[in-house]
């Protein structure tokens, strides 16, 4: 499982068990609360009520006083109250008296006047002096049909003689409840949405940024140019901590591998070098003196352009891109790397031939490393061409933003054998007519150079023999600004 899914997946987990316990907690403390609201009103109620009545309780007509009077009338009243949004119209209370043995001898419903209360929870505590209250089912099958019923004692001195209670309906705040649920509902299920909404985007976040960084390790893991991406926060830091352990391990491994490479490629010069040396230091005729003495200056020769090769090619490959890639005119570009070749009149011919739709083309890129590029590969085709041959070098389009850069010959070809090595490093082919072997490292700076212009290139037979080497570069419109 990807680890943007884990993240996802886990924050929506927290987000459900947040809305599960919001839904508990209004469950088992915001219902709650409000009848305890309630009761409150209740018992301050159901005081006032037990004050109000003690002079009729204990006057004997506390079912026909005055008291029992205005009670009764209550029922009667119409309100007109607008409560937070919701109607009211009629008063909800239901009161009655019991005497100190918890008979019923007032009941402003009159339904259970004579009917013995002794053994309900608000009459029998509260005539033990005790605060009495209880909440009773109707229906007992049904949970809305509870009434809260909250006492108070009559007294007649300190002496407790009767007991009034207040009883209320639940149902009457039940639109409240219900109301506050709904909100609690609409508002948490926005909160949910906009909480995985914010998960969502996050987890996208921290997955493009750990896929960055995983693309990023691949790629250096596979060997290839890697650019560290954008990144930001830590994963930026975190990219810059692996940049850099990146540098100096490949630091590391490229001053060995280059240390070793140099050695192997310098140990057939030198050798030759000693063993002239060594004829030089004994008596030799006038011509083998000048013989062996050429083949000194050959072979240090020879060191120097692999030692300068190298350095280039070593440069290059460090090179991960080109920093400020300058605007390089193609037909400019082709024109000075060719000049050098012109002026030899010892070299094979070299001819050029630019595509009409090339010749305003702009190669974005470093101008002296794509000079270089053309004439390592000229300079390759013109040592492998016979004396009476002709190099040639075009540049035409290859598709949208793209040129190609072709160097023909008509030399031996590229044996099969050799056509997957023809770019490594150090590898090269014996010139013909006896030639000896290059230093190997040109056409692995030309592959370098075109892969760090964001091209490639390719070498291979051509039709009616020779080789053909093939450099695609990208281009841009526009006009050219020679480099």
């Amino acid at each position: 499982m990807r680890i943007g899914l884990r993240i996802l997946l886990g924050y929506f987990a927290i987000v459900a068990i947040a809305a599960l316990l919001l839904m508990r907690v209004f469950s088992q403390e915001v219902k709650p609360g409000v009848r305890q609201a309630m009761e409150d009103t209740l018992a301050d109620t159901a005081g006032v009520l037990a004050e109000l009545a003690t002079d009729d309780f204990l006057a004997g007509r506390i079912d026909d006083g005055r008291f029992a009077a205005r009670i009764r009338a209550l029922a009667a009243r119409r309100l007109d109250a607008e409560i937070w949004g919701f109607r009211k119209s009629a008063v909800a209370y239901r009161v009655y008296v019991t005497d100190a043995e918890g008979i019923v001898v007032f009941d402003s419903s009159g339904r259970d006047v004579g009917r013995d209360f002794s053994r309900w929870n608000d009459v029998y505590l509260t005539l033990r002096g005790r605060y009495g209250a209880r909440s009773s089912r109707l229906d007992p099958d049904d949970d809305a049909s509870s009434v809260m019923h909250v006492a108070a004692p009559i007294r007649d001195g300190n002496r407790i003689v009767g007991v009034l209670t207040v009883a209320k309906p639940n149902r009457t705040i039940a639109p409240f409840i219900a109301r506050s649920e709904t909100k609690i509902l609409r508002w948490g299920g926005v909160l949910l949405g906009a909480s995985l909404a914010i998960g969502l985007l996050a987890a996208w976040w921290l997955s493009r940024q750990l896929g960055a960084l995983r693309r990023y390790a691949d790629a250096v893991t596979a060997g290839g140019r890697a650019s560290l991406p954008p990144l930001a926060g830590e994963f930026a830091d975190l990219g810059r901590a692996l940049e850099t352990m990146r540098e100096r391990l490949e630091g590391r491994q490229y001053v060995e591998r280059y240390v070793h490479s140099l050695t192997h490629e310098l140990k057939a010069p030198l050798s030759a070098i000693r063993g002239a040396a060594e004829l030089l230091e004994g008596p030799l005729p006038e011509a083998d003196r000048a013989r062996f003495a050429a083949s000194v200056r050959g072979q240090g020769e020879r060191m120097t352009q692999t030692i300068d090769k190298l350095l280039a090619l070593a440069a290059v490959e460090h090179r991960q891109r080109i920093d400020r890639p300058e605007r390089v005119a193609l037909a400019g570009m082709l024109d000075a790397a060719l000049a050098p070749f012109a002026a030899d009149p010892g070299r094979v011919p070299v001819r050029l031939a630019i595509d009409p739709a090339c010749r305003d083309a702009v190669v974005p890129g470093d101008a002296y490393l794509l000079r270089q590029l053309v004439a390592n590969l000229v300079d390759n085709a013109c040592d492998f061409s016979p004396p009476d041959g002709e190099v040639e070098v075009a540049a035409r389009p290859a598709g949208e933003g793209r040129v190609q850069v072709t160097v023909a010959d008509r030399g031996p070809g590229i044996p099969d054998y050799a056509q997957a090595r023809v770019f490594e490093r150090f590898y090269s082919l014996p010139r013909p007519g006896g030639g000896s072997r290059s230093s190997g490292i040109g056409l692995a700076f030309v592959a370098e150079v075109a892969a760090l212009h964001g091209g490639r290139a390719t070498l291979a037979n051509r039709d009616g023999g020779g080789a053909l080497a093939v450099v695609e570069l990208p281009v841009e419109a526009g006009a050219p600004r020679t480099s």
